[in-house]
């Protein structure tokens, strides 16, 4: 393979990231970009290059691509997926990969019998950081974890509506969910608490603004999550406990705490979107997908917590994210 030959679908948001560090990569090559919206994706190719599409089916019929880099809302998936990976198109996919679990977990499925190499857009997994602390525990037992993600309104319209995005856990603090599950183990049963309270004058938004989620790892830990878009400003971070020790990520920055040792800090240094699309590219070329640090099947495991948790604020109980198959969206 001389360059990877680069799709995207949805060249809004977080897409622009992708397409920035896709067009500086000397071993790919930006081939097509689709948006719904026309003038976007017009000014896109004028900016990175390529041929500029409205509809996903029609560039995958009529370009050759070797990757496909997915950027849509939670609701806009539809069958693009299923329909790359069956033409061996490898696929980096954002979070969170949609809004139905037997849906996601369908087309998990297309994507693992296909072959291709395969991602979804955790990106925090590519921290330093986060490394270094899933090194220094690979031998360690957390036996709490307390994670948050605090931030401010979204004003992206669908976003506010539950039936859209599937509220900011499924949305957003799905990020620190996902590193509960990647520093801390399988969570077994979520129960969650959540609140619209701050933001009830918005127009048409149906989403909580104020969630707390607690849950059981199957090894027995403890753990919880806070999450908000009602604070002025931007903090996420995780802690993870375990006897004698605490590993503590905060933003970019490391803190392990061991009895007896001497306090160990780390700052990151790494651009994680830079580095994960680098790696995309690198295993599309070696065909090695351990390259990637969340397949879409892992993906799909941390987007069964969170909607495990929705269906909890819907029943009020405890719910085992085994049970996934029985959710009920609300509409």
């Amino acid at each position: 393979m001389s360059k990877v030959r680069v799709g995207f679908v949805g060249a809004g948001g977080i897409a622009n990231v992708h397409l920035q560090h896709v067009s500086k990569n000397e071993m790919a090559e930006v081939t097509a970009i689709c948006d719904i919206h026309e003038e976007t994706a017009l000014q896109k190719v004028k900016q990175y290059g390529g041929a500029a599409y409205t509809n996903g089916d029609e560039m995958l019929e009529k370009e050759t691509l070797d990757a496909l880099f997915i950027s849509v809302p939670p609701f806009a998936h539809g069958e693009i997926e299923e329909k790359a990976a069956r033409k061996g198109i490898h696929l980096m996919v954002e979070k969170p990969l949609g809004l139905d679990y037997q849906t996601v977990a369908k087309k998990a499925e297309v994507i693992k019998q296909s072959g291709i190499i395969n991602g979804v857009g955790y990106c925090l997994r590519y921290w330093e950081t986060v490394a270094k602390a899933k090194e220094y525990l690979k031998d360690k037992k957390p036996t709490m974890v307390r994670g948050h993600y605090l931030s401010s309104f979204v004003p992206t319209p669908w976003y506010r509506e539950w039936k859209k995005s599937g509220g900011q856990l499924v949305e957003q603090s799905t990020h620190i969910v996902d590193l509960a599950r990647y520093l801390g183990g399988e969570i077994e049963q979520v129960y969650a608490d959540m609140s619209l309270q701050v933001h009830r004058n918005v127009p048409n938004i149906d989403i909580p603004d104020v969630t707390s989620l607690n849950f059981v790892y199957d090894s027995g830990a403890v753990g919880h999550i806070d999450s908000t878009f009602a604070q002025f400003d931007h903090r996420m971070g995780i802690e993870l406990f375990g006897e004698d020790f605490r590993v503590v990520i905060d933003g970019g920055n490391l803190t392990i705490l061991e009895k007896g040792a001497d306090t160990m800090n780390f700052k990151t240094e790494l651009d994680v979107y830079g580095d994960q699309d680098r790696l995309f590219i690198d295993a599309v070329i070696k065909g090695d997908q351990d390259l990637i640090l969340s397949s879409y099947e892992d993906g799909l495991k941390t987007l069964a917590v969170t909607l495990a948790a929705n269906q909890s604020h819907e029943t009020g109980l405890p719910v085992k994210v085994s049970d996934l198959g029985k959710l009920v969206m609300k509409n």
